[in-house]
């Protein structure tokens, strides 16, 4: 098994022991792994919150705090109870080390210790870890983090019913057309870009992407961060988008337009499919924003009277009259200049 360090790993070695730490940072530096010593733990507490370790290598008897409070408090934490904590001691009791794992240790090496195993363990904890950070990476990519955290302890059939959120779509003018003269891995890079640029921009606002549809952009504010200011959130959203667009263009040498519609009202929110599931919203106000797009003007921003009534005196809205939806019927509709 190959015990290449895992790039740019930092390793936080505990032990009160001086000739310990002398030897451990010695075999650690010579594999190219970058360490940081600690006497006791609460000295190690205060180096954690400095250096942010991946992996720490602790001992279980020090003056002042132990290895076990230590790592108990390590756990206890939010921001620090996904480091690994390998138990690096010579207390080699059975209910010793079953401490030590239900404190949430990964690993328990016993003193006096082997160079190649303990850097064989070192090695696979990091990588474990790193793994895990990569799947907690690509999930936060799919759905949102109070959604992930849900799914993450056991939750399931996950539907929420939120009273009022603000639903955007968007869509490329022409992009059929576009698309039609364009290499695929063109257009696939085009996409990619452009809307790369608005989750950004979404993330800026505190915004939720829902998902892509084609070239069509679909995003929510006011599910998990309950902002009282949703509506206004998503419409300085659409202003940067069109902003966005219009540069993006520029850049290319192409004009880029985007039609945008935006809806406020309640929604239904939950996670579908057991294979490449998705989070997703359903109801009315969804379709309808979507309508708004659709329907919409381009280089504008087209919102319906609920987003109207709630924004009428911060922004200058041009009444559009009444708009044929399939569907629905006439519905009464504003747009906004992309500025």
């Amino acid at each position: 098994m190959s015990t290449t360090p895992v790039p740019a790993s930092r390793i936080l070695v505990v032990d009160d022991t001086p000739a310990n730490l002398q030897t451990l940072a010695a075999i650690l530096k010579e594999k190219g792994y970058r360490i940081s010593v600690a006497t006791n733990g609460r000295q190690a507490l205060e180096v954690v919150e400095k250096v942010e370790p991946d992996l720490i290598l602790l001992d279980v008897m020090m003056p002042e705090m132990d290895g076990f409070e230590t790592c108990r408090r390590l756990k206890a934490s939010g921001k620090w109870h996904a480091i690994p904590v390998i138990f690096l001691t010579a207390k080699t009791e059975t209910a010793d080390i079953v401490q030590g794992f239900e404190l949430g240790a990964v690993d328990y090496v016993n003193k006096p210790f082997n160079a190649h195993e303990l850097l064989a363990r070192v090695h696979t904890h990091l990588t474990m870890a790193n793994l895990r950070r990569e799947n907690e990476r690509l999930l936060l990519n799919i759905l949102p983090g109070a959604i992930a955290d849900r799914l993450r302890s056991g939750e399931e059939g996950i539907a929420d019913r939120f009273e009022e959120v603000t639903v955007l779509f968007a869509d490329i003018v022409g992009f059929t057309q576009m698309a039609s003269a364009m290499p695929a891995g063109d257009v696939v890079e085009l996409l990619n870009d452009l809307f790369s640029r608005f989750d950004l921009a979404a993330r800026e606002l505190g915004i939720e992407k829902i998902k892509t549809i084609g070239d069509a952009y679909m995003a929510v504010c006011g599910l998990s961060d309950a902002f009282a200011d949703h509506a206004d959130r998503m419409v300085r959203m659409a202003l940067r988008i069109q902003e966005i667009a219009r540069g993006f263009g520029e850049e290319r040498g192409t004009p880029v337009r985007l039609r945008v519609g935006i809806n406020t009202g309640p929604v239904v929110a939950g996670v579908i499919g057991r294979s490449k599931f998705i989070y997703d919203l359903w109801g009315d106000t969804v379709n309808l924003a979507s309508r708004m797009e659709s329907y919409g003007v381009p280089g504008a921003i087209q919102v319906t009277r609920s987003v109207y009534d709630l924004l009428a005196s911060r922004y200058p809205f041009e009444a559009r009259g009444f708009v044929e939806v399939k569907g629905k019927g006439p519905v009464e509709a504003w747009t906004l200049s992309g500025g």
